[in-house]
């Protein structure tokens, strides 16, 4: 067994009881830097949450690995189911698993989902794509984008992003079949890249190949910052733990490396097999689950940061990443809570981060998970205020094709594009009066710019054709 770098513990987090009935935990509190983080219950009496995202609805979206597909409203915590899958098989760690939602929402209204099922007495996964109506609050008309994919009730992955491009990914995991996450014929341990309907694009690493990467043990974090960069988490055997910046084409070594080329003979299998080493390992493991980028004013000291939900050590990681986005810039910061295991998590566009737990049953009528939400109640917004703002910009020409100009009526620290999820899209900081956002890389759509400052920040539609 390997030993390599250990993250130093910091506990920041003051614990949280554990509400023996129905009445909520009372919230508290823990530093960031000088901010204060305050974590309050937004819903509870759930079971196993595997997935949060946040809609642009601006409800959370949520699955449960038993199968069930809700919207949860942020303000008051009311779960309203949406369905519950017919054929999920949740045996073990198996089930439904990842989900994402189009990005152009409002004039494709598709939810994809990824989850386990039985076919001829196996247990296999697929991903499917179903149409949400706002007006029934429903989900149908379920389409297969692909399926019969190789599980087990363990190493299934799985997590969904769709990219800046368009393309979707998914991870999968080894399904306890370790030699299947080097051979190029098979779907398990990689990173898959598709078009939304499911066909293999034409740029992929591999032609007619949906295979992205490969070489993966089971990673269940998966997330693209604004830049273009794709971020993972990996759970490693009894050691090495992962944390891996995704290239197109590249090995990530599984099983014939772990962690790091460290070995003799790992090091020989790395320099044959264009395999990436991690960026962090953990020895002894921590079972990283889902994985979110935060870059928003409201928490200034986790700007920057991958933030990481931990299984094993109930436990939130936080991972700063030095400017080049190719390393972790000091040791993990790790803010211990008592909710027990951590699977999901997500950022809102106010700078929220709400996180699900993965605890099971706590009896027969009732889940004993809960949706955490972490935020600094202190931060106000500071928005435009009918055009007249010190802080008011112009962006043109709107709608945009290729290249925006934006002119800058006060000092800018930061433009910010989001998508109608909420998601940064593409981020720059501005020198002078006027910058120029590239948008060559984002569909046609509505879209938001953010402008940040020191007398504040403003926002303005911006329609790409």
């Amino acid at each position: 067994m390997k030993f390599l770098h250990v993250a130093t513990l910091a506990l920041l987090a003051g614990g949280f009881p554990l509400a023996a009935c129905a009445q909520a935990p009372a919230p508290s509190t823990f530093a960031v830097g000088t901010t204060t983080v305050t974590n309050t219950v937004l819903a509870s009496n759930l079971e196993h949450i595997w997935e949060l995202a946040w809609g642009p609805d601006n409800f959370l979206w949520m699955t449960e690995r038993s199968g069930r597909i809700s919207r949860v409203d942020p303000t008051t915590g009311q779960v309203l189911p949406l369905l519950t899958l017919p054929d999920v098989t949740p045996t073990g760690e198996s089930g439904l698993l990842g989900m994402v939602l189009h990005p152009q929402f409002a004039t494709s209204p598709y939810v994809y989902v990824v989850y386990n099922y039985s076919e001829g007495g196996a247990l296999k996964e697929k991903l499917v794509r179903y149409t949400y109506s706002a007006t029934a609050g429903t989900l149908s008309a379920p389409l297969v984008l692909l399926g019969g994919i190789e599980a087990t009730t363990t190493h299934s992955g799985s997590r969904l992003v769709i990219l800046a491009d368009g393309t979707l990914l998914m991870s999968t995991g080894d399904a306890q079949q370790l030699p299947e996450a080097q051979s190029m014929a098979s779907l398990n341990g990689k990173i898959l890249r598709m078009n939304l309907d499911g066909t293999v694009p034409a740029d992929n690493p591999t032609p007619g190949s949906r295979v992205f990467t490969l070489g993966h043990r089971n990673p269940q974090g998966l997330v693209q910052l604004p830049n273009g960069r794709i971020y993972s988490s990996e759970h490693g055997p009894s050691n090495d733990d992962e944390i891996n910046k995704i290239e197109p084409g590249r090995n990530y070594g599984w099983p014939n490396v772990e962690g790091a080329c460290n070995l003799s003979n790992e090091t020989a299998f790395c320099a044959a097999n264009n395999v990436r080493e991690p960026l962090y390992t953990w020895t002894p493991t921590i079972a990283p689950a889902g994985l979110a980028y935060y870059d928003h004013p409201a928490i200034p000291g986790w700007r920057g940061s991958l933030l990481l939900a931990v299984l094993k050590n109930n436990q939130l990681t936080q991972l700063p990443l030095n400017a080049a986005g190719l390393a972790i810039a000091g040791t993990p910061v790790n803010f211990v809570t008592t909710f027990g295991r951590l699977r999901a998590i997500c950022v809102s566009p106010q700078g929220k981060v709400y996180i699900g737990t993965s605890n099971g049953r706590a009896s027969a009528t009732g889940g004993n998970d809960r949706i955490l939400v972490l935020e600094n109640t202190a931060y106000v917004a500071s928005g435009n205020r009918s055009g007249t703002s010190a802080f008011a910009f112009d962006v043109y020409p709107n709608p945009a094709r290729r290249q925006a100009t934006v002119r800058l009526a006060a000092t800018t620290t930061r433009l910010t594009v989001r998508d109608l999820l909420g998601r940064a899209v593409l981020s720059l900081r501005p020198v002078g009066p006027t910058a120029t956002l590239d948008l060559a890389a984002l569909r046609a759509g509505s879209y938001t710019v953010q402008a940040e400052g020191p007398a504040g920040s403003a926002t303005r539609k911006l329609v790409v054709e």
